[in-house]
Formats: C-alpha cells, structure tokens, sequence
C-alpha cells in the first residue's frame, strides 16, 4: 500500500514522502480499513515541525483519523462490520492508503456523506464535543470566546455553542473567515489583523466578563484570556499554534508568555483552567472517545453541526495541503483523497 512517510522534521515538501509499506493486520478489537482519505489537523503540522512531543519518531506515519470501509476484523470484533463505510480516529498512520485502529473509534456514517464532512466529524469533531459537551458544558446565556473560530474545531465549537444559547465572540482573521463565522450566526467576530483581541472583546463586553474560553493558541493569548474571565470562568487550552521556535528554546519561550498561574487565586476568583489531550484520552478512556464520535455523527445527522470543508486535496497534494493549513488560509476541514 502507498503511506506517506515523514523521514526527518522541517518543511513538508523536503520531509514527506510517498512509499509502499506493507498493507496491516488487524490485531484483537482492531478493524482493517480501506481508506478513502484521510483528514488532516494543525497537531499534524506541529509534528511536521518536530513540535509535537506525542508523534512517533521519524521514520514514521502520521494521520490522525480516516474515511473508508471496513475489509476486515481481528478478533473480539462484530463480523457484521465488513463492508461498513466508516469515520475512524487512528493512533498515527492515517496517512495510508489501509489503516487499523481500535472498532471502539469508528462510527458508521452514510454513503452520501462527502469525505470532507465525514473525517470533520473524528480529530476535530471530538475534540470539540469533548469540550463543550463534557469538559466544559455550555448553559443559555454564558458569554464564550473561541480562539481559531473558523478552524476546524473552531468552526464546530461555534455551532455547539450556539446550539447551547450562549453568546459567541469568535475570532478569526480576515475578511473570508469574518464573514463565514458572521454566516454561522456569530454574535461579536473579533477580527485579530484589526488589533488586539483582548481589547476588541473587552470593548464589546463593555464591562461584562467571559464565562468561558476555548483557546487553541496557548502563549501570550493564555494571559489575556484569563483577564478576561468573570467569577466561575473557565479556560479550556486544546492547541499551541502560537508556539513557533524549536527545541528548548522555543517551548520555554512559549511557556514563559503564558506567565505564572497560582492555584490558590484560582479558587478566590473561583476560575478553572482545563486542558485536552485527545490522544491521553484515547489511551486511557477509548469509550469517552466512542461517545463522543457518536454524539458528532448524531449532530451532524440532526442538522444540529454542518462542517465546512476547506478544500479536498488529492492525495499526492499533502505538502501543499500541510501548507495552507500551516499558513492560516483555511477555513474548516482541510481533506486529502486517495
């Protein structure tokens, strides 16, 4: 089967490469599928770089979740799955024409869903539905800021959030992305090439506080979220796009600008800092995972969530495709079909 492997870390035309690589067996619990594509998330542009501390060493395939149909089990699995046409979350080796992963992190979707709209529903669409479901559930009324408001999770955190009742700041950047999160019923777009965004929010709060912060940024954005924040706020921190600098340097850097957090004022001011990690997540509790994909695939289904699909990529297009994702370019789900 060909796989795009990833050879050593830096720009994604130098690194990538496509290979043949033997087709997988699936082991117990585990389901072999038939890719049609696979999906591509910022984590991925991250362990391009080397910046991603969970990815496998190099050589290696990356690829966090795909779209296909299911050509065999391994034991402990229902025979009746053959033949489905599934969204699956994989552990890594997603960029394959077959993949393996766990039969509890798939879910079965319809043939006329387009592939873009299906592999939104696994990576991104389950980080947001942890957060805003699980984590962090949204009440009428709240005031919530989404950093990356037009990305992919961000894109889908605006329609859970809006579905709650809650007022939705969503900053993006641009005239595109203000006008599509405008489209999805945004109440306040924040426009970040116009200025700093705590300002913008502050101004438009006009004296109120956020209740809640979905931050896919980190660094210097933390600080400035947390100012933001009424009594019983939360902050949720799923991403760290602002990081960019290499080795130690970099990462103390990145740290460093999110500045020093004392739990005990944290209980006075009674706010919470909450983080995500799908993948510890998936290690340790894969029926959260399940769930949680259930309840994308159900929304979706219901009209409740409608992704956005950037673009669909052939597959030979992924460097390009790392690229534009890389670049801030894209507005929800970036796909690449075999």
């Amino acid at each position: 089967m060909r796989s795009w492997t990833l050879l050593a870390h830096g720009a994604p035309e130098k690194v990538l490469a496509l290979r043949d690589r033997p087709t997988p067996e699936p082991k117990a619990h585990e389901v072999l599928i038939r890719c049609e594509g696979f999906g591509l998330n910022y984590a991925d542009v991250m362990a391009v770089k080397g910046l991603y501390r969970e990815a496998p060493p190099v050589p290696s395939v990356l690829g966090y979740e795909v779209v296909g149909r299911i050509e065999a089990t391994g034991l402990d699995v229902p025979k009746d799955h053959i033949g489905k046409r599934v969204v699956a979350m994989t552990r890594f080796c997603g960029y394959a024409e077959y993949a393996v992963t766990d039969h509890r992190a798939i879910s079965v979707v319809p043939d006329e869903m387009p592939l873009g709209e299906a592999a939104a529903l696994a990576t991104q669409g389950c980080t947001a539905w942890y957060a805003a479901k699980v984590l962090c559930p949204l009440f009428k009324g709240q005031r919530v800021l989404i950093h990356s408001a037009a990305g992919g999770v961000g894109h889908l955190l605006v329609q859970l959030a809006l579905n709650a009742g809650a007022t939705v700041y969503g900053i993006g950047s641009g005239r595109e992305k203000m006008d599509y999160l405008r489209s999805l019923g945004v109440h306040h777009p924040i426009d970040r090439s116009q200025g700093d965004h705590a300002e913008q929010v502050r101004k438009t709060l006009n004296g109120a506080r956020l209740d809640v912060v979905f931050n896919a940024v980190g660094g210097s954005s933390f600080k400035k979220d947390m100012a933001l924040l009424g009594s019983g706020g939360r902050i949720v921190l799923y991403g760290g796009a602002e990081r960019g600098g290499l080795g130690a340097f970099g990462t103390l850097r990145f740290v460093w600008r999110m500045g020093l957090v004392v739990p005990i004022f944290l209980m006075m001011k009674s706010r919470s800092i909450l983080g995500i990690n799908m993948l510890r997540i998936a290690e340790h509790h894969p029926d959260v995972i399940a769930e949680c994909l259930r309840g994308m695939v159900r929304a979706q289904a219901d009209g409740l969530i409608k992704p956005r699909v950037h673009a669909e990529y052939p597959a030979d297009g992924l460097p390009a495709a790392l690229r534009a994702l890389e670049g801030g370019r894209t507005v929800g789900k970036v796909v690449l079909r075999w």
